[in-house]
C-alpha cells in the first residue's frame, strides 16, 4: 500500500470513529474534551498522551484504542469546530434572513464557541501540528466556511443593505475581529459572548464615525 493510500485510510478511519450514536463515539468525545481542556491550560506541546489518558480516567493503551495518537485528537478538535460553524450557517442559508442579521449571528457563533468550547486556542494556533493531508482537509473546510460568509456579504451588497465593498476583504476583516477574541475573552468578564457580538456587529456594520461627522 502506498503512503498516500495509508494516509487516506487513516483519515477515513478517524472520521468513521466520529459516527454518532455509539458508546465508543461518546467516550471519544469525552477524551477530546479532556484533551482540549489540557491543551488550553498547559499547551499542546506540554500535554502528553499519558496526561490525556489520566484526565479521561483511562489507561494509555486504552486511549490508543480510541485514537491513533495526539495528532488525531487535534484533528478531531479542528473538524468539530469547523463542522459546527458550517452547519449553523448552512441552516441559516435555507431560511430568509437579512444579511445584516446573519452577520450578527455569524459573529455570535464564533464568539460563543470561544466562550463555551475548550480547545479554541489549539484550533487557532496549532493547525501546523497536523499532518499535511489533515491540514489540507481542515483548510478546505475553512475555505468552505469563508465562502459561506462571503456569500452573506455579497448578498447584502447586491440588495443595497451593505455598501459596495470587496466581500472577501470584508470577510477577512470580520474574521480578524472575532477570531482574536480568544486571546483576551474571559468567561467571568463583564461581557458575555453575545454582548460582545452585538458591539462588534455595531462597529463592523455601522462603523466608528458619528453620523454626519466624518470628513
Amino acid at each position: 500500500m502506498s503512503a498516500g493510500n495509508t494516509r487516506d485510510g487513516t483519515i477515513v478511519a478517524a472520521r468513521a470513529r466520529r459516527e454518532p450514536g455509539t458508546r465508543a463515539t461518546a467516550k471519544r468525545g469525552e477524551v477530546v474534551r479532556k484533551a482540549a481542556e489540557l491543551f488550553d491550560a498547559d499547551g499542546y506541546h506540554n500535554t502528553g498522551v499519558a496526561d490525556i489518558a489520566a484526565a479521561a480516567g483511562i489507561s494509555k493503551p486504552t486511549l490508543y484504542h480510541y485514537f491513533a495518537g495526539k495528532d488525531e485528537i487535534l484533528f478531531w478538535i479542528h473538524e468539530e469546530f469547523m463542522d459546527e460553524l458550517i452547519a449553523r450557517q448552512e441552516k441559516r442559508a435555507r431560511i430568509s434572513m437579512p444579511p445584516s442579521a446573519c452577520i450578527l449571528e455569524l459573529m455570535s457563533d464564533m464568539l460563543e464557541m470561544t466562550e463555551t468550547r475548550p480547545g479554541v486556542r489549539v484550533f487557532h494556533e496549532h493547525l501546523r501540528e497536523l499532518r499535511d493531508d489533515q491540514q489540507q482537509l481542515v483548510r478546505d473546510k475553512r475555505e468552505r466556511y469563508q465562502n459561506l460568509v462571503e456569500d452573506v456579504i455579497r448578498e447584502g451588497v447586491a440588495s443595497g443593505e451593505l455598501r459596495a465593498l470587496d466581500p472577501r476583504l470584508a470577510t477577512l476583516a470580520l474574521f480578524g475581529m472575532v477570531n482574536w477574541a480568544y486571546q483576551w475573552f474571559r468567561p467571568d468578564g463583564p461581557l458575555g459572548s453575545r454582548e460582545i457580538a452585538y458591539s462588534f456587529w455595531d462597529i463592523f456594520v455601522k462603523g466608528l464615525a458619528a453620523e454626519g461627522k466624518l470628513r
